[in-house]
């Protein structure tokens, strides 16, 4: 894994969504995203939200990867089959934190995270980053089924990307 990469890429989608936060209007923001239910405020916390689970994401990894082989298999089959509520739980809390949040406390966030993020990657050794699991892959469409930890460090960014073109920002 090129370390230097995933940092330039987080370091990328913090530029950018300063720059779609920030220079949106309030009408911007509250504009419909194209093909989710979100409005484009709600839209950006949940690709900010890619980045805040991240170390939820990777904990499951350093853990499944220790346990016999099937294990993260069945996991991964029994969450992709709660789906349906994990869709629920995924829009409430992006629209109830994309609602809520101010701009200067999300940006403020986003920040905090991505220097958070940048100080544990330094930390992984390439031992770790190899480690794996399976992930519910139905529960996002970059998820795949079967993703090492250093997958799991771009998984985020895919996200961002993914969602961005998603915005119908004047700008973005």
């Amino acid at each position: 894994m090129d370390k230097a990469a995933v940092h330039e890429e987080m370091e990328r989608a913090r530029r950018s969504f300063h720059e779609l936060l920030g220079g949106a209007s309030r009408d911007d923001l509250r504009r419909a995203s194209a093909g989710t239910r979100w409005n484009n405020r709600q839209l950006l916390f949940h690709m900010m939200l890619g980045y805040l689970i991240l170390r939820a994401l990777t904990g499951l990894v350093r853990l499944f990867d220790r346990l016999p082989a099937g294990v993260s298999a069945g996991y991964a089959r029994l969450l992709n089959a709660g789906t349906v509520p994990f869709d629920a739980v995924n829009f409430a809390g992006s629209w109830l934190g994309g609602t809520v949040l101010p701009r200067r406390w999300m940006t403020a966030l986003f920040d905090r995270t991505i220097a958070a993020l940048h100080r544990r990657l330094d930390r992984e050794t390439e031992v770790e980053l190899a480690r794996g699991m399976h992930y519910p892959s139905r529960w996002d469409p970059v998820f795949q089924d079967y993703m090492t930890l250093a997958d799991v460090y771009r998984f985020p960014t895919r996200h961002f990307e993914f969602h961005r073109r998603q915005l119908t920002l004047a700008a973005g």
